[in-house]
């Protein structure tokens, strides 16, 4: 009975969280620089100078709490950071440009609020895992670090997430909080897809 129960409670955070998120995921994919019909590395590099000014400002400010997402054990720190300064690193490139102001992030976000920025980050890769597929013919030689990813790919890390996520958000408050925290990524990264297309 208990079993049922709990089944319930996860399927709940997960559909809360796309349902939650579905309209800013749908206008993001299609506002991406990567969304032309034929990418160019011009536009990988508009999409890397999106994704670091969302990212970089994001890992700081989760760093600065004790809990919630990245004190999860099972959630290695990632080097995402660093793949796309090295992607940006390669030739042929456009210059690397420096990072725009970010918003600052809420210093005193609950720990579910976190775990829904989380479920953005995490399920970036998986979208990134897609366009890689898609990408590494037509833009070879470049090695599209970011998008690959881990060598494993992103299933493992995203399964490992999606556990610690149903672990930690629990019960229709937490869930609420984790929701509000998903869309309040996606609205900062929808702002830089637009200021990309300007």
């Amino acid at each position: 009975m208990n079993r049922s129960n709990d089944s319930a409670r996860d399927t709940d955070v997960l559909a809360a969280l796309r349902t939650a998120t579905a309209s800013r995921h749908e206008r993001l994919d299609s506002g991406l620089p990567l969304s032309a019909p034929l990418p160019s590395l011009d536009d990988y590099a508009a999409h890397l100078h999106m994704v670091r000014d969302w990212l970089a400002p994001l890992e700081r400010w989760l760093a600065g709490f004790a809990d919630g997402p990245q004190a999860e054990p099972t959630l290695p720190p990632t080097g995402r950071l660093a793949l796309i300064q090295a992607d940006l690193a390669e030739p042929r490139m456009p210059e690397v440009r420096p990072l725009r102001p970010a918003p600052a992030w809420p210093a005193d976000a609950s720990a579910a609020w976190r775990w829904g920025v989380a479920y953005v980050i995490e399920g970036s890769q998986l979208g990134g895992a897609v366009l890689y597929g898609k990408l590494a013919g037509p833009l070879a030689p470049h090695p599209l670090r970011y998008l690959r990813g881990d060598e494993d790919g992103p299933g493992p890390r995203w399964r490992a997430f999606m556990g610690a996520l149903r672990a930690n958000v629990t019960g229709p408050v937490e869930i609420a909080e984790a929701c509000a925290g998903a869309c309040a990524a996606f609205d900062a990264i929808l702002e830089l897809a637009q200021l990309e297309k300007n």
